[in-house]
């Protein structure tokens, strides 16, 4: 079966060049426009945009891939329109008209214009968006709400703006109170209580709620508003409020929030989870999610590409506030971490994606001799998967060629076997790949070490490949071992590779440059994909790197951590290792005269 994440990003590729060659209609296609410029590169934007802007498109152009959903643009406008006309600043500039930028007007038409084509009712229901601070969110949530309040069609609407504490989901409530005042339209029609705004003509109401509230139970939520989705640590307000929108037709459940400090909160599950649709590894088609942040952590210091986190870059948030924060940051390296979470949404103190799925494929096989290669290998956990690598290179070629192999315990696969888990331990299909000869099954219930010291063994006597040094983690290989290693391949063989970020960065962001120009060649094999996919890093305030051994154990990255260790040998060893390559060719050659 095809990979999604493979599938999600043929889709990407087809629709950039579509988005080229038959651009988007003029006058209220917004969303369509937007989607074609962010393809086209005219509007600069992070992957998880280009992802869902690609989705989208192909949504409108090729109706019938995705019944019973349709595109209403239309219904849709409805709203866009209501909003303009009636809406108003409730900070700022008071009073004045609220005009929403095309990028805004997009996500409107997607989040209000796919529907039902029987029923007409709305597609998605819960919205998640994720973009710097300063981009209008407060302000368009408390439109949201008024939009839901008057112009969605509902009887008896309850519309919530929710948070742990009171104070917090009053923000969003009170920026509602001070729309409503700002506008006559909506002053008259809109009356003003002790602890809500109702609308008579369809006895809707729109009021703050906390967790603290005594009980959030009897509740018929049609739509629920989440200003600062990062700030609430308890997820039991947002699961409860979920449930109260079940007997609602088309209920929205909408957050809108910049990144960070709590992790392993709801917000951390939230954006997993809108990951995971965007890359097509999870069917949802109720969730429409907006992630606009930078794809490196380096590229906040480029100004170009600020806009990926803050679409209202220029309009709604100043570019030159930016820059102040910027360079704020360069001269207090202790205030760094604040604008790259609440500027770039980038996560601090947490681990983070280290490659895209499509820096990782490279489609292209290889069949070349090599006398010598460069090892690595990761022995952190006998238990489970283990995992070692061969790079090679020859002179004159900037390619890496890699070879690799895995182990499994049989346990494992006898286990899932048992228990008819198709599958399988950490939804990977361990038997297949056993079958493919990429990994193999050890007898028992853990792998032992000594697998690693017979492969490279296997490799020169059954490949004529010889092993000249292995990157290791000297914290996971024992004494006995390293002398066994050692009496095969020579003392000077077994190069200690620390794990820290002083080690690592470097190499691994030199290896990331290298995967992403497609010089890592490893014939295609999917368990090393996986592993690479798999890895997180974790950056220290000064952007250096390193791996994170996440602690879902779905997520193997052992096949990474053999590929660094080698890389960072090849690193330091590289002009000996080249040179040896040339000598021996020049004996061939020699050998070879006539």
């Amino acid at each position: 079966m095809a990979d999604p994440r493979m599938a999600r990003e043929r889709l990407l590729r087809r629709m950039v060049r579509e988005a080229k060659k038959t651009p988007a209609p003029e006058g209220e296609h917004w969303l369509e426009q937007y989607a074609c410029a962010v393809l086209t590169g005219k509007i600069t934007a992070c992957r998880k945009v280009r992802l869902l802007c690609a989705v989208l498109l192909d949504k409108i152009r090729r109706p019938e891939k995705y019944r019973p959903w349709v595109f209403d643009m239309e219904q849709a406008n409805v709203h866009i329109a209501f909003v303009e006309k009636f809406c108003k600043q409730p900070q700022g500039r008071l009073g004045a008209p609220l005009t929403l930028e095309l990028f805004q007007k997009a996500r409107w038409q997607a989040i209000f214009g796919f529907v039902d084509r029987d029923t007409g009712l709305r597609q998605y229901q819960e919205v998640m968006i994720v973009e710097g601070r300063k981009n209008g969110k407060t302000t368009e949530c408390a439109a949201i709400e008024i939009d839901l309040l008057v112009n969605d069609g509902e009887g008896a609407p309850e519309i919530y703006s929710i948070a742990t504490k009171r104070e917090q989901a009053a923000k969003s409530y009170n920026a509602c109170v001070n729309m409503r005042g700002q506008s006559p339209s909506l002053f008259q029609g809109i009356r003003k209580r002790q602890g809500d705004l109702y609308y008579p003509p369809n006895m809707g109401t729109i009021s703050a709620l906390a967790s603290a509230a005594n009980s959030l139970d009897g509740l018929n939520a049609h739509g629920v508003l989440v200003d600062e989705l990062a700030a609430i640590k308890n997820r039991q307000i947002y699961d409860d409020m979920k449930q109260s929108m079940s007997a609602r037709d088309q209920p929205l459940l909408f957050s809108i929030s910049t990144n960070g400090f709590v992790r392993e909160c709801i917000f951390d599950a939230q954006y997993a989870y809108a990951a995971g649709v965007l890359e097509g590894t999870i069917t949802d088609d109720r969730f429409l999610a907006w992630i606009y942040e930078l794809d490196e952590r380096d590229e906040y210091q480029d100004e170009s590409k600020w806009i990926k986190a803050n679409p209202g870059l220029g309009t709604i948030k100043k570019i030159d506030y930016l820059r102040q924060m910027v360079a704020k940051a360069a001269a207090d390296p202790s205030f760094l971490p604040t604008v790259l979470v609440k500027d770039f949404n980038m996560k601090e103190n947490a681990a983070t994606a280290w490659l895209t799925w499509a820096e990782c494929s490279n489609p292209e096989v290889f069949d070349i001799a090599f006398d010598y290669c460069i090892g690595g290998m990761d022995a952190a956990d006998s238990i489970d998967l283990c995992a070692a690598t061969a790079i090679c290179q020859r002179p004159g070629d900037p390619k890496i060629y890699r070879r690799s192999m895995y182990w499994i315990p049989q346990a494992v696969l006898d286990a899932d076997a048992a228990e008819g888990n198709r599958r399988e331990r950490d939804s990977a299909p361990y038997s297949l790949w056993v079958r493919r000869g990429l990994m193999r099954a050890v007898p028992g219930n853990k792998v032992d070490k000594q697998v690693f010291l017979d492969w490279f063994i296997e490799l020169r006597e059954e490949d004529d490949l010889y092993v000249r040094y292995i990157g290791y983690d000297p914290w996971h290989i024992d004494d006995s071992l390293l002398d066994r290693f050692k009496a095969e391949f020579g003392e000077q063989c077994m190069i200690p590779v620390r794990q820290g970020v002083l080690s690592l960065s470097q190499p691994m962001k030199d290896l990331k440059a290298d995967l992403a120009a497609g010089l890592v060649v490893d014939n295609n094999n999917p368990v090393d994909k996986w592993c690479l996919v798999n890895t997180e890093v974790r950056a220290d305030i000064n952007g250096n790197i390193q791996p994170v051994k996440v602690t879902d154990g779905r997520r193997r990255i052992d096949g990474t951590v053999a590929l660094i260790c080698a890389y960072k040998v090849l690193q330091d060893k590289r002009d000996e290792y080249v040179n040896m390559n040339e000598a021996e060719d020049e004996e061939e050659d020699t050998d070879g005269a006539v």
